[in-house]
């Protein structure tokens, strides 16, 4: 705009050198020109229609694109065009960005998003009533990314909030169905759970979020019951060892003494099985020579008794051998006395 400041200055010098009138400077705007007229317009239209019709996404993220509000698709990394602003909106989503929500505790990282900021209030989020009606400190930590953008924009109208809720139920619910024991000996099965009611929840209430993993802390009981705790759990240990050792003599006296009773049940079969063979053995030698007796009873006598004195005679100390018809040697041998006694027969 060329102003003309030599007719100005005289102007203001003619007014005593005060402002120019509104006619005069609503004149001369009139009179103004663009430098460069209608093309640089039409250069910084296209420009500015350019910069609103092309977007880039990013590999990691999605565009959500809105025509006048209304959901039409979703476009995938790269280069991708959209009618100029006004008419379609675009949304980056992170699509493969983990996010991380803890509960319980203050996260090591200032960047990380916690559940409270407060000490108090997350010492009560963490505690939490056990099936056996006692009193647990559980911190967990979940990690989800977004799977679906157009639910995660669309069907819920604060999808974060909505989870740190969700996650909160889910853990209550499956740390209130076990023990304090099993809240702190079973962590893994217990975020294993939690992670399947949560991810049950958030699929029916179409937030579009994908649970990776809930990952649980220590756990432990509040800080003026932990001497208690730990003096129970003592004795439930000693308990558990005096079940154990007597479990072990058990073991270890009963299978010895079961085998003992079997060894001599089974002596005594061997025993009663000898003794029942002998007895038939006896029995048909028995019955095998009354036939040999019944067919021929004198030769049969006379070899049993020649049988008897065979093994009679090696057992005798002394033999004397008599004539029959020899009458004078029977007094000397004192064949009637037996240790001072005479015998009579």
């Amino acid at each position: 705009m060329n102003w003309d400041w030599d007719k100005l200055k005289e102007q203001q010098q003619h007014s005593g050198g005060g402002p120019p009138q509104m006619d005069e400077i609503l004149g001369k705007l009139r009179n103004f020109k663009f430098p460069g007229g209608p093309i640089l317009i039409i250069v910084i239209l296209a420009l500015f229609l350019a910069s609103s019709t092309f977007y880039t996404v990013g590999v990691d993220e999605v565009g959500v694109v809105q025509r006048f509000g209304r959901y039409t698709r979703t476009s995938q990394p790269g280069l991708n065009f959209k009618l100029p602003i006004g008419i379609e909106k675009v949304t980056k989503v992170k699509v493969k960005r983990v996010y991380k929500e803890e509960f319980g505790f203050t996260g090591e990282r200032s960047n990380t998003r916690n559940r409270f900021t407060d000490g108090r209030e997350e010492l009560n989020v963490s505690l939490m009533l056990t099936g056996d009606l006692n009193v647990a400190l559980v911190p967990w930590i979940v990690q989800y990314r977004i799977k679906n953008p157009r639910d995660y924009l669309f069907k819920i109208q604060n999808p974060r909030k909505l989870l740190i809720d969700m996650s909160e139920a889910a853990m209550r619910l499956v740390v209130g169905d076990r023990s304090i024991n099993e809240v702190i000996s079973k962590r893994e099965e217990i975020a294993i759970e939690a992670r399947e009611s949560l991810q049950k929840e958030l699929d029916m209430a179409e937030t579009g979020i994908h649970v990776v993993t809930i990952e649980m802390k220590k756990t432990n009981v509040p800080v003026p019951v932990q001497a208690s705790f730990n003096a129970v759990n003592q004795a439930v240990q000693e308990k558990e060892k005096m079940i154990y050792q007597a479990k072990k003599d058990y073991n270890k006296a009963i299978p010895a003494a079961r085998g003992e009773a079997e060894r001599t049940i089974k002596a005594a079969e061997g025993y009663a099985l000898d003794r029942i063979n002998r007895a038939k053995g006896d029995a048909s030698r028995f019955e095998s020579i009354y036939k040999e007796y019944a067919m021929a009873k004198d030769i049969t006598k006379r070899r049993l008794y020649l049988e008897s004195m065979k093994d009679l005679f090696p057992k005798l100390s002394q033999k004397y051998i008599l004539d029959a018809d020899q009458k004078n040697l029977l007094p000397l041998l004192n064949l009637g006395i037996k240790n001072g006694v005479k015998n009579e027969n």
